[in-house]
């Protein structure tokens, strides 16, 4: 599985190394990707999901259900 959040769809960032001389290699910068488990009141159980930092604080004022539905994912099968 990539390493992309599953509600936001935030994935790795292309960026340049920069040294103390200035050579610039490239790198990626990743997304903060946490495993979470997420109570989904609707299907009354626990969803495991892997989340971006960011995600888990937008769960809290949108809620998981308006979340999934923006990003089209089907709860059911997670």
């Amino acid at each position: 599985m990539s390493r992309r959040c599953e509600l936001t769809g935030k994935k790795a960032n292309n960026a340049m190394a920069v040294s103390h001389s200035h050579r610039r290699t490239k790198r990626l910068q990743q997304a903060n990707l946490q495993n979470k488990r997420v109570w989904w009141a609707g299907g009354n159980r626990w969803v495991k999901l892997k989340l971006s930092t960011k995600a888990i604080k937008t769960l809290d004022t949108k809620g998981l259900e308006a979340m999934a539905k923006e990003a089209g994912i089907n709860l059911n099968q997670h």
